[in-house]
């Protein structure tokens, strides 16, 4: 389903670019290869039993809204948003195409999945990502945003490999 709306922000060089959200549409070849290496790298990056991506089956469960952000068809990334309880969300399959990092996709995709958790009800917003090099960029991107350590949440447990974040919204 293509939402209504469409987010205008700042392309490379200043310009005004326009970028559509898309929520759901997990059939698209472009999207079922954007998720297949986000899963891959993330098994490069953690042993098996330290790998908490969703693959395509887990994101179309019905506590899951998962969106898509393209430009003129073109996939630049995705997110998704899980609701673990009626005040507790966590973010999910946060990914950028390699073609299109450092130019605002991870950014746009935050900023929107915060506004649908506020939207929601939400006080808090979480998320799990690695502990190790591999992750830094993602640590600092969320810090960025305000997200701090917290302990493990939901069904997760203390993991070396992991790191477990959250912001009170």
């Amino acid at each position: 389903m293509r939402l209504a709306k469409a987010e205008r922000i700042a392309g490379p060089g200043g310009g005004k670019q326009r970028m559509e959200l898309v929520q759901g549409d997990l059939e698209s070849a472009d999207l079922v290869a954007l998720l297949q290496a986000h899963l891959d790298g993330m098994a490069a990056l953690s042993p098996p039993e330290s790998v908490h991506a969703l693959g395509l089956e887990d994101l179309r469960r019905p506590e899951v809204t998962f969106w898509s952000l393209r430009q003129d068809g073109d996939l630049l990334g995705c997110g998704a948003l899980k609701e673990l309880d009626p005040s507790h969300g966590e973010i999910k399959s946060m990914r950028t195409a390699e073609r299109h990092l450092r130019k605002g996709v991870a950014a746009t995709l935050l900023r929107h999945i915060l506004a649908e958790a506020k939207a929601r009800g939400y006080r808090r917003l979480s998320l799990e990502t690695g502990s190790t090099e591999g992750f830094a960029a993602a640590q600092t991107f969320y810090e960025r945003f305000g997200f701090v350590d917290c302990a493990p949440f939901g069904d997760y447990r203390a993991d070396p490999y992991s790191r477990y974040m959250t912001l009170e919204i």
